[in-house]
């Protein structure tokens, strides 16, 4: 009994110590995992027409959070916090991944985290692998779902497209990931590229670009016989920052124009009559990606609500409610709000079918072809009961 004992003690010894020196690492990464500093982000960002005061701005006056809202958002983050969780588990789809990328597809991972098919081109949007979208690995929003496909089976990559540098958009480990595992490059707006180089990012892989400048894979050297396919940065309604200031670098959407199709990325961005501007110098898209969740009354000028992405899809589809095909992004994956966890995607299948608008709402994983499209399963109101994903 004395051995066993003994034997008992030295194993709880060793998984204390190994327990300990996780959480020693953990703590240890997060000045790594925050980025650049202001100081380092400065020089870029300082050319920049919307920079002043060693902040950028939105070009529409916006707050991140309503003067006088603190106390109605403690009472909310105490009462409501668990609201956003699903009743059931998530399911997931396996990706399709067809050799050669179609004219026009989407697969969506979860959040923010898209493959985009155009033109043959494949182009990823805002990839975050991580298990928490925050500098600690033990703190912060986790996973609601397990991410669909591991980092390392995606397919060959044209660019990666980051919209800002908030946790849920830019996340540090997956960045190396894809600098390990893929050689394109990172397409993202100014400043963000301080982080990206304290990531041990190469310098030739990085493009950082203002709002209305372009890159197209020519420019790369990366076009094929099929065209050139061009992005470019757009303005977005947001905020940045990555610690405590805020605004050191910019935030963006993006348009996606191949030699015949078009994709425009919404990022993470409020309501803004820029959708309109775009839509009417750039427009109409085949296909548009938009944020629909983490909407609140406390932060309004920065995330849209389900409705405020309908009417968007119309701006930027040059006026045309009824013109290609919505698919929603930001929500089901974290839980970043106060809103339930379905709601989003109820009220925008809702406001879509008012308007007319073609909506799919793809299983994270699941890869959409607008152009053979199937009939929509409303799957996110049966999580209960365990849903086959499509094979």
């Amino acid at each position: 009994m004395g051995a066993l004992a003994g034997l008992r003690r030295t194993a709880l010894t060793a998984a204390g110590a190994v327990g300990l020196g996780w959480v020693v690492r953990a703590i240890w990464e997060i000045p790594s995992a925050m980025g650049a500093s202001a100081a380092a982000i400065a020089p870029v960002a300082s050319g920049a027409a919307g920079y002043r005061n060693r902040q950028f701005h939105n070009i529409e006056p916006s707050v991140a959070v309503r003067p006088g809202s603190m106390l109605s958002l403690l009472v909310s983050a105490l009462t409501r916090q668990g609201v956003g969780r699903p009743a059931g588990t998530i399911p997931l789809a396996v990706p399709q991944t067809p050799a050669a990328a179609a004219d026009l597809a989407v697969t969506w991972y979860g959040h923010a985290s898209a493959l985009l098919e155009v033109d043959g081109y494949r182009i990823l949007t805002d990839p975050v692998w991580s298990e928490r979208v925050s500098p600690s690995a033990l703190v912060g929003p986790a996973r609601l779902h397990p991410v669909p496909v591991p980092l390392a089976d995606l397919p060959p990559l044209d660019a990666i497209v980051i919209s800002h540098d908030h946790y849920d958009h830019l996340d540090r480990d997956t960045v190396r990931g894809l600098v390990d595992g893929h050689d394109a490059p990172f397409v993202v707006p100014l400043g963000i590229g301080a982080h990206l180089r304290k990531w041990q990012v190469p310098d030739r892989r990085i493009i950082e670009l203002d709002w209305g400048a372009s890159v197209s894979m020519a420019d790369l050297g990366r076009a094929r016989e099929s065209g050139d396919l061009v992005l470019t940065c757009t303005e977005a309604r947001h905020f940045s920052g990555r610690g405590l200031v805020r605004n050191t670098t910019l935030w963006a959407s993006w348009i996606v124009r191949g030699p015949v199709r078009r994709v425009y990325f919404g990022g993470d961005t409020g309501y803004t009559r820029a959708f309109a501007e775009i839509g009417a110098t750039a427009g109409p898209f085949d296909l548009t990606l938009l944020p629909i969740g983490a909407y609140d009354v406390h932060w309004p000028d920065v995330h849209m609500n389900p409705e405020e992405a309908v009417r968007a899809h119309a701006d930027v589809c040059a006026g045309d409610p009824h013109h290609g095909l919505l698919v929603p992004i930001h929500w089901a994956t974290f839980n970043l709000a106060f809103h339930e966890w379905a709601e989003p995607v109820r009220r925008l299948v809702s406001a879509a079918h008012a308007a007319g608008t073609p909506v799919a709402v793809p299983i994270p994983g699941e890869r959409i072809d607008p152009i053979a499209l199937q009939p929509q399963v409303p799957w996110w109101e049966n999580i209960r009961s365990a849903v086959s994903p499509p094979q």
